[in-house]
C-alpha cells in the first residue's frame, strides 16, 4: 500500500518526506502541501519559547494525514498557520508552507481570502462556535460560494441542497431554513462539512471534528469524511488526540509533543511499532473496553445497602414549536430504576438524548421529576422543596463536563474550593486547611490555592472541579461526562484519580458517559440508556463481552479503532 520508509524523528522526517513518504492511494510522489521548518514563537512569559518549532511534513493528494497530540502540542497551531488564521500575538518566525509551489506565508490577506474555502477548506472542532447562530444554515453554506463568486443565481441554491444531501442530512429542502440551535451536534458538524466542501477544495483540514460527538455520530462523521475524501480525491489533514480515530482513517500519522514533531510515518507502523516514548504513552492511554478488575475493589460492599435507589423515574419535556418543527412530547426518562451501593460506581451510558444527563439533573434537583422516587439513604428527596433539600445537597455533589465553563475565572482556586464549606457554616481556617488537603489529594501543588483557573490546563482544571466536589465530604458524586473533553492521556489520569479517591474515601459514584470504553475502566455496573429507557444492564464484562440489546452492540461497534489492537509492547514505555 505504501512504499516509503517510516520516519522516526524530526531529523529523519525531511528525508522521508522528500522521498514521497506515505503518498496516498496511487502512490503520488509530489506533495500537494509541503511544510518546511515551520516555527511559531510564543509571547514572552509563556511556558516555552515556541508554539511549534521546526515542523516539517508533506501532504499528498488522495491521502489522510492524522496529526496526533495532546492539548498544547501545537497541532492546531500548525493547521491555523496553513490557513493564515493565527492570532495576532503568534507569528511564524521561520520556515515555509508551500501549496502548489506558492509560499502561503508570503501571501497577503486578500490572497489568503481567495485561497480559503476554494483551495483549502477547514472543519472546526466546535460547530456551535463556528456557525452564525442568527443565520439559517442554508444561507451560511451559500455565503461561502457568494464570497468567491461561485455558482451564481439559481445554481447556488441547487448547490446548497446538493451539499446538504451529500453530507447525509435529512430533508434538505426544509433543513436549509433551520437555525444551528435547532440541529443536533452531529447535524451541525455535517453543516460545517458541507460548508468546507462547497467549492471542492484540494485540501480539507479537520481540527478535532468529532471530539464532542457521541461514538455512533463520530463513526458516521468519520465514515462521511473518508467517503468524500475518496470520491473527491482530496488531501485531508485530520487533527485528533485519539489513536482509535487514527486507526480508523489514517494513511500516515504525525505525532506532536510540546510543539515538536516526535514521530511520523505510515499509520500501521506508528500504531503497532511506536518508536518514541511519548507515542507509546498516548497509545497506552487509549481505553480499549477491557474491564479493570481493580476498579474500586476495596471501596465498598454492595451488600451494605444502597446509598441511592431510583425507582420508576419519569421526566417528560414538551419541545417548543418552530416554523419548521412541530411541537412534540419527549419522554426524556421513562420508568428508570437502579441503585448505587456505598463505595461503588454505576455507569450510565448512552448517546445525546438518551436521558442520562437528565437523570443527573434530577438527582441534584436541578430539574423536577414527573414520577417515581429518589431514595437517598431511604428518604425520598423528590418531593422536598429547595429549602428542605439544601442541607442534603452537600451529600450529593456533581463533577461537571466542562472544566473551563464550570470554574469562575475571577475567583482563585482556593475560593472556588472553600465557597461551599463556608456557605455551610464551616470556619474559614478549617475550610482552607481542607482545601489544601484536597489539592494534594487530586495531585496538584498546594500553591494552586492562590492561583486562578486560567493558569491551569484542562486536566488540571478538572482536578480542581473534583476537589471542589469533595470539599463537603459527599457520599455520592455525580460525574456528568467529566472526562469527555480531555485528551486520552489526561483522561486516563483522571479516571485513575477517581478510582483512588473512591478507594480512600469510600464515596459512591454515578458516572455518566457516552463512551462504553471509559465506563468499563471505572464502573462496577453499567446501565445502557436509549431514548429514555434502560435497554441493558450488567457488569462491564457482561455488557462488553455479551451485549444482549442491538443498541448496545451498535455502541460497541461504533467505538473508534475496533479493528485495531496494539501489538504486544506497542504501548509500553
Amino acid at each position: 500500500m505504501h512504499d516509503s520508509p517510516l520516519s522516526r524523528t524530526p531529523a529523519d522526517a525531511a528525508s522521508a518526506q522528500s522521498a514521497g513518504a506515505g503518498a496516498g492511494a496511487g502512490g503520488r510522489s509530489e506533495p500537494l502541501l509541503r511544510v518546511e521548518g515551520l516555527t511559531v514563537a510564543l509571547p514572552a512569559g509563556s511556558d516555552r519559547p515556541f508554539a511549534i518549532r521546526e515542523v516539517s511534513f508533506d501532504l499528498h493528494p488522495d491521502e489522510i494525514l492524522c496529526i496526533v497530540g495532546e492539548s498544547g502540542s501545537g497541532k492546531s497551531i500548525s493547521a491555523n498557520a496553513i490557513m493564515g488564521l493565527l492570532p495576532h500575538y503568534l507569528r511564524p518566525k521561520a520556515g515555509r508552507i508551500l501549496f502548489r509551489d506558492r509560499d502561503l506565508l508570503a501571501l497577503d490577506e486578500t490572497q489568503l481570502l481567495a485561497l480559503r474555502g476554494r483551495e483549502i477548506g477547514m472543519i472546526f472542532q466546535e460547530p456551535m462556535s463556528a456557525l452564525n447562530p442568527l443565520m439559517r444554515v442554508g444561507d451560511q453554506i451559500a455565503e461561502v460560494m457568494a464570497v468567491h463568486g461561485a455558482y451564481p443565481g439559481a445554481a447556488r441554491h441547487r448547490r446548497v441542497l446538493e451539499l446538504l444531501s451529500l453530507v447525509g442530512l435529512p430533508d434538505p429542502q426544509s433543513l436549509q431554513h433551520a437555525y444551528p440551535f435547532r440541529l443536533s451536534g452531529g447535524q451541525r458538524q455535517r453543516v460545517m462539512i458541507a460548508m468546507a466542501l462547497a467549492l471542492e477544495p484540494a485540501i480539507l483540514i479537520a481540527d478535532e471534528p468529532t471530539t464532542a460527538l457521541d461514538v455512533t455520530t463520530q463513526a458516521q462523521i468519520l465514515d462521511l469524511i473518508r467517503t468524500i475524501q475518496r470520491s473527491m480525491h482530496m488531501a485531508v489533514m485530520f487533527i485528533t488526540h485519539d489513536f482509535g480515530v487514527v486507526a480508523d482513517i489514517a494513511d500516515r500519522v504525525m505525532v506532536m509533543e510540546k510543539g515538536l514533531v516526535v514521530e511520523q510515518g505510515i499509520a500501521a507502523d506508528v500504531l503497532n511499532h511506536p518508536a518514541h516514548p511519548y507515542t507509546q504513552r498516548l497509545i497506552a492511554a487509549v481505553p480499549h473496553g477491557a474491564h479493570n478488575p481493580g476498579a474500586g475493589e476495596s471501596a465498598g460492599d454492595p451488600r451494605s445497602g444502597p446509598v441511592l435507589e431510583v425507582r420508576n423515574l419519569r421526566k417528560t419535556y414538551e419541545t417548543a414549536r418552530g416554523l419548521f418543527i412541530k411541537k412534540r412530547v419527549v419522554h426524556a426518562v421513562d420508568d428508570v430504576s437502579f441503585s448505587v451501593p456505598r463505595g461503588r460506581t454505576l455507569g450510565i451510558v448512552g448517546e445525546s438524548g438518551s436521558g442520562k444527563s437528565t437523570i443527573g439533573r434530577c438527582l441534584l434537583k436541578l430539574t423536577s421529576i414527573d414520577g417515581g422516587q429518589l431514595l437517598f439513604h431511604g428518604q425520598d428527596i423528590a418531593p422536598l422543596t429547595p429549602a428542605q433539600f439544601r442541607p442534603m445537597r452537600r451529600k450529593i455533589q456533581m463533577i461537571f463536563q466542562d472544566p473551563f465553563a464550570s470554574l469562575n475565572p475571577r475567583h482563585t482556586v482556593g475560593r472556588i474550593i472553600t465557597d461551599g464549606p463556608l456557605a455551610n457554616g464551616v470556619p474559614y481556617a478549617q475550610a482552607e486547611h481542607r482545601a489544601r488537603d484536597l489539592l494534594r489529594l487530586v495531585e496538584l501543588d498546594v500553591s494552586a490555592f492562590d492561583r486562578y483557573p486560567n493558569a491551569f490546563s484542562g486536566g488540571q482544571r478538572q482536578r480542581i472541579g473534583i476537589a471542589r466536589a469533595l470539599a463537603l465530604d459527599p457520599e455520592l458524586l455525580v460525574a456528568d461526562e467529566s472526562v469527555s473533553a480531555l485528551d486520552v492521556s489526561v483522561q486516563a489520569q483522571v479516571l485513575e484519580l477517581l478510582q483512588e479517591i473512591q478507594r480512600r474515601l469510600h464515596v459512591s459514584m454515578i458516572f455518566i458517559t457516552h463512551d462504553l470504553r471509559v465506563a468499563a475502566q471505572l464502573c462496577h455496573e453499567i446501565i445502557v440508556m436509549h431514548q429514555g429507557t434502560v435497554v441493558e444492564s450488567g457488569t462491564p464484562a457482561q455488557v462488553f463481552d455479551h451485549p444482549r440489546h442491538a443498541y448496545t452492540r451498535a455502541l460497541i461497534n461504533a467505538i473508534p479503532g475496533q479493528r485495531w489492537k496494539p501489538m504486544a509492547g506497542a504501548g509500553k514505555t
